[in-house]
């Protein structure tokens, strides 16, 4: 019987470790602004090298340090703070968002009369108070027993950032464990009273529930009965805007249901977005394009780049008297030239990749979304001599400030799309024609989405249905039924 025989194979492998300080370094280049800022803050509380440059941009003298400012790397540019372009979609329920207007983030309680009693009262509401402090300001003063403010207390926690209540009763009744035992009468009286406080809406179960809280609000009895019957028999209608829908099943002239609709859209479907205003994020671009003597010109803003500066006096004192006992004090000397060195590789990678892709996608501040070039990550790292992940990590979380808006650097990347005459049209170029179209459309016979594809292929733009669904869906534009107006 033959053995097989054993073999040995070598296997060679070439693989690049990176190092923990370049792993850092990695992590820190993806960081937005503020929160690199952050860090590098971080890093002057605990390093005894580093310090704040207080010395005005552009200011050479200072102290005898090695700075990094606003100075050493841009001109100056003024501070933008913005919204971001794309605000999050916060709820599952979209079309309450098409069809009603924003009610003003301030409280019912603020906008009431106008003598100096409410201008004091406006004041004291905090513009970032959370919704559950402001219901138990207005709890703490009525004069209830210790059973009912359990029950009203459990019913305000439970409320979600709309303002809503998703838990039955009887599950907050059994949460309370009271002795006795919770009545149903008595959770629907404390419902009642988180219901009767301030903003009009709150606690209600659902969004006709919300829009049937705020009904008081409308002083004509006829008026207010007919909307009653639209926001709990035709929410529907009142969403598809079909006015001679509703002026038949409700019997009255369609003028009378328009007016009671204009009505009902200024009421708030939630009013617990009015607080809670950390959710608000703001940007400030970290660099500003301006066109100077006709030519595009991208600088870093100064007001994003940390003010760090290595102290020489500290450092060169340390390095005449160090010695083995010091080596704490010399690890700290290291991680704080690492730092400034850092702060000015960075930014200078971020100006680099801004002006390539401003290069690149000049005609798009002339002429808008239509002019948007089809444009790749390797085409600009080839370009500036970066990997392509850097230039990714580069254009994540940063943001270019221009006279039509500000965009987050990866926003001027998109993938190309071939046309019938054998060239290529971005996919943002193909969504600015939708945009175009559908902002053109007739009111009441609106553009479905396979019309509009059958429209893009007469221009040479072959784009599947199923793709012009996705990128209406990009530019927040409801279905073709949530457009269509009935007359």
């Amino acid at each position: 019987m033959n053995a097989t025989a054993p073999t040995t194979r070598l296997e060679h492998r070439q693989h690049q470790a990176l190092t923990p300080r370049l792993q850092h370094a990695v992590r820190l280049l993806q960081l937005s602004s503020l929160d690199f800022a952050q860090e590098v803050q971080e890093a002057m509380g605990k390093n005894p090298f580093l310090e704040h440059d207080d010395s005005a941009p552009g200011d050479s003298a200072g102290t005898g340090s090695e700075a990094v400012g606003a100075g050493a790397l841009s001109p100056p540019a003024e501070t933008v703070p913005v919204e971001p372009p794309s605000a999050s979609d916060m709820a599952a329920d979209t079309w309450e968002r098409d069809s009603w207007q924003q009610a003003p983030a301030r409280s019912s309680m603020s906008s009431s009369g106008g003598g100096d009693g409410d201008a004091a009262m406006m004041e004291m509401v905090a513009a970032d108070v959370s919704l559950r402090e402001y219901l138990y300001s207005q709890v703490n003063v009525l004069p209830l027993s210790d059973r009912d403010r359990v029950l009203v207390g459990a019913i305000i926690e439970s409320l979600d950032d709309d303002g809503y209540l998703r838990t039955s009763l009887d599950e907050l009744a059994a949460m309370s464990e009271l002795e006795p035992a919770v009545e149903d009468c008595e959770m629907s009286t404390a419902l009642k009273l988180v219901q009767s406080l301030d903003p009009p809406g709150i606690a209600a179960c659902s969004v006709s529930d919300c829009l049937r809280l705020q009904l008081p609000v409308i002083e004509d009895e006829t008026e207010r009965e007919l909307a009653r019957h639209i926001v709990t028999e035709h929410l529907d209608r009142l969403a598809q805007h079909d006015v001679a829908g509703l002026a038949k099943a409700l019997n009255c002239a369609p003028a009378v249901v328009e007016a009671v609709c204009a009505r009902i859209r200024h009421f708030d479907p939630r009013p617990g977005w009015r607080f809670g205003a950390a959710d608000v994020h703001f940007v400030t671009p970290d660099v500003i394009v301006r066109k100077v003597r006709g030519q595009w010109t991208a600088a870093l803003n100064p007001a994003v780049i940390p003010r760090v500066r290595l102290n020489q006096v500290y450092a060169e004192l340390f390095q005449r008297h160090r010695d083995a006992k010091h080596s704490e004090l010399a690890a700290h000397l290291q991680e704080a030239r690492w730092t400034v060195r850092n702060v000015e590789q960075r930014f200078s990678t971020i100006l680099t990749v801004a002006q390539a892709i401003l290069r690149r996608q000049r005609h798009f501040l002339e002429y808008g979304p239509l002019a948007m070039k089809p444009l790749g990550l390797r085409e600009i790292a080839e370009e500036v001599g970066l990997h392509e992940s850097t230039v990714s990590r580069v254009t994540n979380n940063k943001y270019m400030a221009t006279p039509a808006g500000v965009f987050e650097l990866k926003y001027f990347f998109s993938r190309a799309m071939a046309t019938a005459s054998g060239g290529a049209c971005s996919a943002t170029a193909i969504r600015g024609v939708i945009k175009d179209m559908i902002d053109g459309e007739e009111a009441t016979d609106p553009l479905s989405d396979a019309e509009i594809a059958r429209q893009l292929a007469r221009q040479g733009l072959t784009v599947a249905r199923r793709t012009v669904t996705k990128y209406r869906q990009m530019l927040k534009v409801p279905s073709v039924e949530r457009r269509r107006r009935h007359v």
